[in-house]
């Protein structure tokens, strides 16, 4: 099978306009919808009179629908058109959106919030699978680091700007804007997107899930998933919700500048996943491997939390939360490693096994904050103990450190010349 581009006809320019935009947007509303409570928090606390375990909950809800779409999407997405399967969910998400606006109680936001984390559940997964099938291998990285910047886009229009935004409307005004926005982009997905033209062997479902199963118990992906799925769980679960909190509670920050700040981390993010991606794609180039920088990149990002937990100065807040942003994008480099290591036509299947992980422990990190905060009394009403955010990051961090053994001891045991799946 070749590694050129399936159709020589499509130039840069349309690669861009037909598969890198349209997909990138999805990926932006996707983020955006992903992280927007870190700063809507407050309004919901007041509105609901969340404790901080329901709150964590219904922010949570999105990853739990969202990890458990990811094997079934794996299959799906190896057996069928990417852009059919994206466009269809995205108005899955449109319509959890709008729910969310109109919700009355509780249980109305954690439904429509979980319809939105079904609904975007294939936005990266779909251009991870597409680009396996239009981009050379050694592509990846970047490409990968281009769609994954734009989400931190969407992360960067979740903090400022929509708090600038509450000024004109309020937070069930935020949602309905973004239900109507996921309409346009499933349009844009199924009009724009091409299918490619690569004739692909006709597997079996049976044949599919054997697959699935092998990659589930291939040493190579063991070594990987551990520090990969806890290091992007932490991020996120934090970055999502509990980052906004944090800077009022322990920060001392007001509102505008809490947004402010977590703009900041947005703006690094999107940084890290374009130097990240482009920084993979040339070290390779010399022989540096990117499962490497990856791990570089993860140990630094828990020296960062630690910092964090320690509780930094006020001339160091802006800055260990830019580098929070930065160095907390590291861990999606693995993806591009996956794509590299198994055959072309598990893309979709080996991708959403690793998101499957990464997601779980995203809902089960989440909520597990919000418990351990709530394990301690407020410091006043809705507002948290310092002691309580140090306990509740620190066993987050913990984590990680023992997922960083395992990867150390295992990278040591497997051979360079491990044998992959790819038969």
């Amino acid at each position: 099978m070749s590694n050129e581009r399936l159709d020589p006809s499509l130039t840069r320019r349309h690669l861009f306009l037909c598969i890198l935009f349209p997909f990138a947007l999805g990926y932006y509303l996707s983020y955006l919808a992903r992280v927007v409570n870190a700063v809507l928090a407050p309004d919901l606390i007041t509105e609901l009179g969340l404790e901080p375990d329901a709150l964590g909950l219904l922010t949570a809800s999105y990853f739990f629908t969202f990890a458990a779409a990811q094997l079934p999407l794996g299959i799906l997405l190896d057996r069928y058109s990417p852009r059919k399967i994206e466009a269809g969910l995205l108005l899955v998400a449109a319509a959890g959106a709008l729910l969310f606006a109109l919700g009355d109680s509780a249980w109305d936001l954690i439904i429509g919030r979980g319809l939105i984390g079904l609904g975007v559940s294939a936005c990266l997964m779909a251009a991870f699978k597409t680009f396996t099938l239009w981009f050379k291998p050694e592509k990846l990285p970047m490409v990968n680091g281009v769609i994954l910047a734009s989400g931190g886009v969407g992360a960067i229009t979740a903090t400022a700007p929509v708090q600038a935004a509450l000024s004109i409307t309020d937070w069930r005004g935020v949602f309905m804007i973004l239900a109507g926005l996921m309409v346009v982009s499933s349009i844009t997905i199924f009009l724009l997107v091409p299918d490619h033209t690569e004739k692909q062997k006709k597997e079996t479902l049976k044949t599919q899930i054997k697959d699935l199963k092998a990659i589930f118990t291939d040493r190579f992906f063991w070594m990987i998933a551990p520090l990969t799925m806890l290091s992007q769980a932490s991020f996120i679960s934090i970055q999502s919700l509990w980052a906004g909190p944090w800077l009022q509670d322990i920060g001392g920050l007001n509102r505008p500048e809490m947004a402010d700040t977590l703009l900041l981390a947005a703006t690094a993010m999107v940084a890290g996943f374009l130097v990240m991606g482009t920084l993979a794609e040339r070290l390779a180039r010399v022989g540096v491997p990117s499962i490497l920088l990856s791990v570089t990149g993860m140990m630094i990002f828990q020296i960062i939390q630690l910092l964090i937990i320690l509780g930094p100065s006020d001339q160091q807040l802006s800055v260990i939360w830019i580098a929070f942003g930065f160095f907390g994008t590291t861990g999606i480099v693995q993806y591009a490693v996956l794509s590299q290591h198994y055959p072309r036509h598990l893309a979709g299947r080996v991708n959403t096994a690793m998101n499957l992980l990464v997601f779980i422990a995203i809902f089960v990190l989440q909520y597990t904050i919000g418990a351990i905060i709530n394990l301690w009394p407020q410091a006043s009403p809705g507002h948290y103990l310092e002691i309580a955010y140090q306990a509740s990051f620190g066993f987050v961090l913990l984590l990680q450190a023992v997922a960083l053994c395992w990867f150390v001891w295992e990278y040591r045991r497997q051979s360079p010349a491990h044998k992959s799946i790819r038969g």
